[in-house]
């Protein structure tokens, strides 16, 4: 855990962690400061009570919420935190093939907005979470538009080996 983290990196069990690393990855590439709990929407509904209600007043600007099958998680926390919370649904090890999950974060009822990737996604998410906090820091704002340089100058390449085949 940071001091004053930025970002909020939540999952419902350890068995999400794998996926979420990626966000946590991509945290620390940007030196980006954040969190990392387990707050399940089912087993401690209290403590994600509490950490979504108190996540603003702790600093935090971004939630990042990852779940698997039901997927409660992400809208739960968005349903009582005043933050932009990003779902990242996890796929889990039932027949549904991690559908439930991506249905479960994508439809929130109006009023409850929670931004949502791909399916084990949580690279983007972190990214978009950074692009949140950055749209109000330049020197982060720099950071991201270089990334996004990068990734360019990455295709360029591939682009220039395929063509020498």
């Amino acid at each position: 855990m940071a001091m004053n983290p930025l970002v909020g990196i939540i999952m419902g069990s350890k068995s999400d962690l794998p996926v979420m690393q990626a966000a946590i990855d991509v945290m620390n590439e940007f030196g980006i400061s954040y969190e990392v709990d387990i707050v399940s929407a089912h087993r401690t509904p209290e403590k994600m009570m509490a950490y979504g209600q108190s996540a603003h007043e702790r600093g935090l600007k971004v939630i990042v919420a990852g779940a698997g099958g039901a997927a409660h998680l992400p809208g739960m926390v968005a349903s009582i935190t005043p933050l932009p919370v990003i779902g990242v649904p996890v796929k889990s090890s039932n027949s549904i093939d991690g559908w439930d999950s991506v249905l479960s974060i994508l439809q929130m009822p109006g009023g409850v907005p929670v931004a949502t990737v791909a399916l084990n996604g949580s690279k983007n998410a972190g990214l978009l979470a950074i692009q949140i906090i950055a749209s109000s820091n330049p020197e982060l704002l720099q950071k991201m538009m270089d990334y996004k340089q990068g990734l360019k100058s990455k295709v360029a390449e591939m682009s220039n080996a395929v063509k020498r085949l």
